[in-house]
């Protein structure tokens, strides 16, 4: 019973769509990460006079925003994933739960 209700879900076409857009999403938002992320550690690690560039007259670098927007991309990042596979995942995987019961 198990080998044939994994059967039926492997072979619904709408599983190998659900597979495919999230693996492709989820590796654009990986690289997309890691250019900010490792662009930011780069920036550190290599052009440190460019981040501790002051703004304007006051105490902040332009690190510190940088290093924010890091943290804020990241974020908003995560909430476009869980958006997207609360709705668009979510309703392809039901489909799928609802097809493979029958």
């Amino acid at each position: 019973m198990q080998d044939d209700l994994i059967t039926r879900v492997t072979s619904n076409p709408k599983y190998q769509e659900l597979k495919s857009k999230r693996a492709s999403f989820g590796w654009t938002l990986t690289i997309l990460m890691m250019i900010a992320y490792y662009g930011f550690i780069l920036l550190v690690a290599y052009n440190k006079e460019l981040l501790a560039s002051k703004i304007g007259s006051g105490v902040i670098t332009l690190g510190m925003p940088l290093g924010i927007g890091v943290l804020v991309f990241t974020i908003i990042i995560t909430n476009i994933y869980v958006r997207r596979a609360n709705s668009e995942f979510d309703d392809l995987t039901a489909d799928i739960t609802k097809a493979a019961l029958k």
